[in-house]
């Protein structure tokens, strides 16, 4: 009798750690986090409402529209940019503590990191995007989801988040035939990219890429004529294989569908 209330209760411990451990992952996923806690800092935008100002920028996406971004994007100060390696990253933003100027009940906006916001030692003030603040610059259809436009800053709350994507990871091929540049958009999971491999199907072995800037990634081997294959690695040290997702007989500036994604 002792070993069955044993072993009953091992059974309802057993139990009690899975429910809890698919209620913490339910809660994880359903709220999209990475880091649960809220930080300070401020918000401002550029651009107009049609968001043209905010394409291109220093991450090196280009239209952002054709590239599934649309206007859910930020500039990010210094302290955030950290020289280009927060690209692609996602965060969940909500105006704080600042009823004149915040929406009642406005809820939170979810972006993605495609700009940078440069420093300006020139004015003793308001330079928002110096060292070591914490600032987003919104394009203003996010801005004024939080607040008034007239506002032209708020305080903020804001978190890290999982990126979600439709369809796979987009690599767009550039460069020459001395020198392959490779843009990477639409990544999905932490959304910041940590490390690239490229492999031709005639090279025989990975080659590590370098990051050239933003979310371009470089080689110096010539590939001209190869499949391509790609190892990418997100910042939470995921990594997915691309095999053979661009076909021998590719041109420069073409665009090629991963078909997965984080």
């Amino acid at each position: 009798m002792a070993t069955l209330k044993l072993f009953f209760s091992f059974l309802m411990v057993t139990v009690h750690l899975i429910s809890s451990m698919a209620a913490n992952r339910h809660m994880l996923m359903g709220n999209q986090m990475i880091d649960p806690n809220w930080y300070d800092a401020h918000a401002t935008f550029y651009g107009d409402m049609t968001g043209g100002d905010t394409m291109q920028g220093a991450c090196g996406y280009g239209d952002l529209f054709k590239q599934g971004y649309g206007l859910q994007t930020t500039a990010l100060s210094t302290a955030l940019f950290n020289n280009g390696l927060t690209c692609g990253a996602c965060f969940e933003i909500k105006c704080f503590n600042d009823p004149q100027w915040c929406y009642p009940k406005a809820g939170s906006v979810i972006v993605t990191a495609t700009n940078f916001c440069p420093p300006n030692y020139s004015k003793p003030e308001g330079n928002w995007c110096n060292p070591p603040l914490k600032h987003f610059d919104l394009s203003k259809p996010m801005f004024t989801k939080l607040a008034y436009y007239k506002a032209g800053i708020i305080p903020v709350k804001y978190r890290r988040v999982l990126c979600y994507k439709k369809g796979g990871v987009q690599f767009q091929i550039k460069g020459n035939p001395y020198w392959t540049l490779v843009l990477l958009y639409n990544v999905g999971g932490a959304g910041d990219i940590k490390d690239v491999k490229i492999k031709g199907s005639s090279t025989g072995s990975w080659l590590q890429m370098s990051r050239n800037w933003g979310v371009n990634w470089q080689t110096g081997a010539k590939l001209v004529g190869q499949s391509l294959s790609f190892q990418v690695t997100t910042s939470d040290r995921k990594m997915i294989e691309f095999d053979t997702v661009v076909p021998a007989n590719w041109q420069f500036n073409q665009v090629f569908d991963g078909k997965k994604n984080f």
